[in-house]
């Protein structure tokens, strides 16, 4: 699988979930800027594909969390990656990039390596909470590691792996003032209300497995706030059917608003977040919410980390990661409660001022994530391509 003088480089890319086609699509228009005529094919979404990804599947496909939930969708993914490794073969890229979803892309990255095709994974696996020998596995699949986070590369180096921290691209969309009243305008909303961000995953197990606890939460915070009004920005159709299938099975004293996208119209309209970990506690971050993070997996998936000490940390959200602390609350597993999640958000929401305390950590890792992270990422690749031909 070799590049051709007569014909467009060939760039594959496969985006795991819906943070990792905004990924994508960055990378993707960074990539043309610099090497103009370029053809993209792969896996990704509706960013990827108005960016010009010729699209083969679409990247909700791919949306499984967990050992218990992989476990259940194993035999569709192996046959969807059999499927594709079969068209990339009839393709011939000169180069594949895997966005995230190390599961199903490493093995496609290894078998695509050893057929001479130059790989680059983007987004490392979270080699600093989990499973950390993976780090040493990735230079059998991957020519090159490129991080969202500064603590990343150290890992890999130790064990030869090229890895190149780039940012992420996050921080730059993010101004370092949010102006929540511009956001509250766009929405809708005045300046003095009282408003609740509630963002439960952008997977539909997460929103069927989460949102029915963060919804027992809302109605308890209504007794205290009867005024508090909410939001629940949906990452794309499918996520938004969902959503409406459960609140339809919550009487609510207020009616959320359910969003079509605007996650971060919603973050920076907000006063407080409660959200799944992720992607979108970073953004919260960014957004300078204050925020609690409540996550629950299914019980095999958790017994099973369990049983095997694949845990590395005690910390689970990237905000906290990234301070090095317990900055924001993490409510995980059997603390992921209604109460538990009240008795947290409900300071941040009395007296919103009292956030401020929050503000230096979240401009420092703004700023330490912050400066084109899409360029920096697409000259990463453009070198580890020089290098391999």
């Amino acid at each position: 699988m070799s590049a051709t003088s007569t014909r467009p480089l060939r760039i594959a890319l496969v985006a795991g979930e819906a943070s990792g086609d905004g990924l994508g699509s960055g990378l993707m228009t960074a990539l043309r800027q610099r090497l103009g005529a370029v053809n993209f094919a792969g896996i990704g979404g509706p960013q990827m594909r108005e960016a010009g990804l010729d699209a083969w599947h679409d990247c909700s496909e791919l949306a499984v969390m967990g050992l218990a939930e992989v476990l259940r969708h194993l035999p569709r993914l192996l046959r969807l990656r059999r499927q594709l490794v079969s068209r990339l073969e009839q393709w011939q890229p000169d180069l594949y990039i895997g966005i995230d979803a190390p599961d199903f892309n490493l093995p496609v990255e290894r078998r695509l390596k050893a057929r001479g095709v130059t790989t680059v994974h983007y987004v490392s696996p979270s080699v600093w909470a989990w499973r950390s020998k993976r780090a040493q596995r990735m230079g059998a699949n991957a020519d090159c590691v490129l991080c969202l986070f500064p603590m990343e590369p150290p890992i890999y180096q130790r064990f030869g792996v090229d890895a190149r921290f780039v940012g992420h691209p996050l921080a730059d969309a993010y101004a370092m003032q949010p102006d929540q009243s511009r956001a509250r305008a766009q929405l809708g909303l005045s300046d003095d209300a009282r408003v609740l961000a509630v963002l439960p995953g952008s997977r539909i197990g997460e929103i069927q497995r989460l949102l029915p606890t963060f919804l027992d939460a809302v109605a308890e915070l209504h007794e205290a706030i009867p005024a508090l009004q909410v939001l629940i920005p949906a990452a794309n159709g499918a996520c938004s059917d969902a959503i409406h299938a459960v609140l339809a099975n919550h009487a609510l004293a207020a009616k959320p608003i359910v969003l079509d996208g605007q996650a971060s119209t919603a973050l920076l309209a907000c006063d407080a977040v409660l959200l799944a970990s992720g992607t979108a506690a970073l953004e919260a971050l960014l957004a300078k919410r204050p925020m609690v993070v409540a996550y629950r997996i299914a019980a095999l998936t958790h017994a099973l980390v369990m049983r095997l000490g694949l845990m590395q940390v005690r910390r689970y959200s990237l905000p906290n990661a990234l301070a090095g602390h317990l900055l924001v609350p993490e409510l995980m597993q059997h603390d992921c409660r209604p109460a538990a999640i009240t008795a947290a958000l409900l300071p941040w929401l009395q007296a919103p001022g009292a956030s401020a305390a929050l503000l230096p950590a979240y401009r420092a890792i703004h700023q330490q994530l912050s400066g084109n992270a899409s360029t920096k990422a697409a000259d990463a690749v453009i070198d580890v391509l020089a290098l391999r031909r």
